[in-house]
This record gives C-alpha cells, structure tokens and sequence, in this order.
C-alpha cells in the first residue's frame, strides 16, 4: 500500500497512476476547504476523487460533462460548481451533520465508486489564508478573485493548533510500504499537510521510504503560482530547492534533474496522459523498493 500526500494537480494525477498498480490512500489538503452555496466543499480531496474516477473534466477541475444550471441562479458565482459536483459537496455537507469529514468525504468517494481511500489530513478544519499588500484573503479568493496577483507576504493557516492526524491518516503512514510526497504545491498543497500536529512526526517514525516527487519539470512548475508561492517561502525553484526543503522528513527524491545530499531517481516527471503517469508511478515503486533494501524508511 502506498500513502500519498496530495493537493492540487499533480498530486492527484500522480495518485490516479499510482492506484491503477497498488493499493492507494491519499492523504488530502483540506485547508482549501470553503463552505459556499449551503455546501461543504473540500477542493483537494475532491480533486483527488474525480481524477481517481476518471471522471475529471478536461480543464483539470470538476467533473466531466457537468452542467451549470445551479451557477446561473446565483448573482455571484465567483467559485463555480458543477451540478454533479455540487450534488456530491451537498451528500457529504449532508453527512457531516453526524459525521467526522473523513467519514463524510468516504460517502463521496464510494458514491463514484473509487476503491481507493482518500483521507482528508484531519477532520478539525484549517482554512488556508493569504497575505498581501491588498490585506488577508481566503486562499480560494486569493486564487479565483485576484487572479493570485502578489506579491505574497505570508500564508496563515487558521485552525492548525487545534487540528490532528485522524486515525486512518497515522494508520496509512504507520502502515504504508511507501509514502510519497506528491509533486504539489508545497507550501498551499503540502504545507498545510506536514503542518498538522504530528504529521512530520509519524512521517519520520514510519518504517516505509518517504519519497517526495519534485513539482518542477525543467525548472519550473507545470501550472498555478507553485513558483510565487516557493520564491515567497524561501525555496529554491528546484528539485534541489524541494529536497532541502522536505530534508527532515524524506529518505529520497525523484526529480527530472540531479540533487545532492539524498538519494535520488532521475528520470522524466511530466505526466502527459494515463499512459505517462502509469509510467512515473512504476518507477517510483520500483524506486521505493530499492529504497527499502538499502534501509531508507
């Protein structure tokens, strides 16, 4: 079984090949999680969904030939939800009533028959938030509403003391013959992940190789302001820059370009189509078993 940390695109793609040869849990970001339109909506576990499904639209978010008749109705769309997507976000805003959000979201995986698990990182909420010269926004407002125009002073996340590893997120860590660090976001993505309370912790104490996958390919970011967001923290648009930034929790990297200081698999990270991302996630495992014989984990 392989633990994946995900949010964003390429999480989620490379979670989707993954699972077509192993075992996955996904271990989601939910501090994009916004509450909207009378639903509960978590953007990366959903994500993460629909890619598994297959179901995923062409513009690399929703589902596949959704409709909008809700989103006509509304005077200000600005965050917009398919029909189909916004009847899943309503099942497990639904479930929540009586339910931890790790048990809600299972609801809406199972309900477009995913086999894999995907675990929201914790079922306390933590909202991702924004600063800039223009003040504090909600990342989702950040990205959609000011189309990510910086520069960016600080990214806050609200609710993190409080939030835990939920128990089927520490069982998949403990339990995982590898965990794999997706190629995310790593500040918006990942970071609200490894900052829940006892995440780096039980990623260190794993027996399993912890590999992070490099965002960059050719030095830059496929998509999204993951560049903005490094520069802002301090980390080098690299693979070297994402190895030292995960240094204290990874036995080794892939990247499409060397690195220093930890064992790494070089090797073509673009993961074009089904076929390309089968390949990549080949690849890793066979990394991570290599990893294993020589100790890592």
């Amino acid at each position: 079984m392989v633990a994946v940390l995900a949010g964003g695109t390429g999480g989620a793609k490379l979670a989707a090949g993954l699972a077509a040869l192993t075992d996955v849990a996904v271990i989601a970001n939910t501090g994009d999680d916004i509450e909207i339109y009378g639903v509960h909506v978590s953007p990366d576990p959903d994500l993460a969904t629909w890619w598994l499904a297959g179901i995923i639209d062409e513009r690399g978010w929703g589902i596949a030939g959704d409709t909008f008749e809700q989103m006509e109705r509304e005077e200000n769309p600005w965050f917009r939800l398919g029909d189909r997507d916004l009847e899943l976000c309503r099942l497990r805003t639904d479930a929540l009533r009586t339910s931890r959000l790790t048990e809600a979201h299972a609801k809406v995986v199972e309900a477009v028959g995913v086999r894999a698990r995907v675990l929201p990182m914790s079922d306390e909420p933590v909202r991702t938030h924004v600063r800039t010269p223009k003040g504090l926004r909600s990342l989702q407002e950040f990205l959609i509403v000011d189309g990510a125009a910086g520069p960016i002073e600080e990214v806050a996340l609200e609710g993190i003391d409080a939030a835990r590893p939920t128990p089927e997120v520490a069982g998949a860590i403990s339990t995982a013959d590898a965990i794999v660090i997706g190629p995310s976001n790593p500040v918006i993505s990942i970071g609200p992940i490894l900052a829940v309370p006892g995440i780096r912790a039980a990623l260190r104490e794993a027996p399993a190789p912890v590999i992070a996958v490099s965002p960059f390919v050719g030095g830059h970011a496929i998509k999204g302001p993951t560049e903005d967001f490094c520069l802002s923290a301090g980390i080098e648009l690299s693979a070297q820059g994402i190895a030292d930034h995960y240094r204290d929790v990874i036995d080794a990297v892939v990247a499409d370009e060397p690195v220093e200081g930890v064992p790494a698999l070089v090797t073509d990270t673009l993961m074009p189509d089904e076929a390309g991302r089968e390949a990549l996630a080949r690849k890793i495992l066979e990394f991570a078993e290599s990893a294993r014989s020589l100790g890592a984990g």
